[in-house]
């Protein structure tokens, strides 16, 4: 597996993406955070230390040889709002509300942090613009994979056939069982595929995100599409899990730049 490791640091990259593209799916490991945030938390919203998350963020960027004030980050709300980043986020303002985040300008580096839910990663080689986008159960079934593109569309003339996807580790379809009232919602926005998404096993029903966000990709006209196929819930070593760890754990943060 694309595993990498930069100054103590281990992190997923992507190979599909252009080499000016920087990618990384930070793991847990490498940080200062105390149990149960065990190591490289990356978000203040989980009860850690903001000065220790603030260490950690750091790290993560030096390590990829960005600096911390190229960042943009969004405070996620499971939704479909739309971020376009012209310029880093001062850091003395406060965080916007957004699960899309995009960008054309190589000075800034997204931000996105996650314990389950989808990282999508998205890249236009033509017009040299990317983006990342949160896609939990609520923004999937929302449309999240969807309006990324049709914002990529609008917002810079983006052609789906151009448009290369990464759909990073999250949370697998073996180990987040959903109750009927989410699987009605996917039968209806999915229709004939959602016997693609959702799974029933000893009379339980299993979502699988990955399938789910692909075949909005698919239907938006994206061909480029890579798939990490590494479970959260499963890998506890490497990565955060709001459903295995049951709630008691940090963030890890996914970083997308170009160079």
């Amino acid at each position: 597996m694309p595993f990498e490791q930069s100054d103590g640091l281990r992190y997923y990259q992507f190979d599909i993406f252009s080499k000016n593209v920087l990618n990384a799916v930070f793991t847990r490991q490498g940080g200062i955070s105390p149990e149960p945030w065990t190591s490289l938390n990356l978000s203040i919203s989980v009860g850690d230390d903001p000065a220790r998350v603030a260490e950690n963020r750091v790290h993560a960027f030096n390590s990829l040889g960005r600096t911390p004030a190229s960042l943009h980050d969004v405070w996620l709300i499971h939704g479909t709002d739309v971020i376009f980043a012209d310029t880093p986020r001062p850091l003395d303002q406060p965080t916007q509300k957004a699960d899309i985040l995009f960008t054309d300008n190589p000075e800034v580096s997204l931000f996105m942090r996650f314990a389950d839910c989808v990282p999508l990663l998205f890249h236009d080689p033509k017009k040299h613009v990317i983006g990342i986008s949160h896609a939990g159960w609520m923004g999937t079934v929302k449309g999240v994979a969807e309006v990324s593109v049709q914002a990529m569309q609008e917002r810079y003339g983006s052609m789906p056939q151009d448009i290369v996807v990464g759909i990073g580790p999250s949370i697998s379809a073996d180990h987040y069982e959903v109750g009927e009232e989410v699987a009605v919602q996917f039968r209806e926005k999915y229709g004939d595929d959602s016997e693609k998404i959702l799974q029933t096993r000893d009379g339980r029903i299993y979502l699988d995100l990955w399938t789910a966000n692909a075949l909005q990709l698919v239907k938006m006209g994206v061909e480029q599409i890579q798939i990490s196929g590494l479970c959260t819930a499963s890998n506890l070593n490497d990565w955060y899990s709001h459903r295995a760890e049951k709630g008691k754990t940090g963030r890890f943060g996914t970083l997308l730049a170009m160079v």
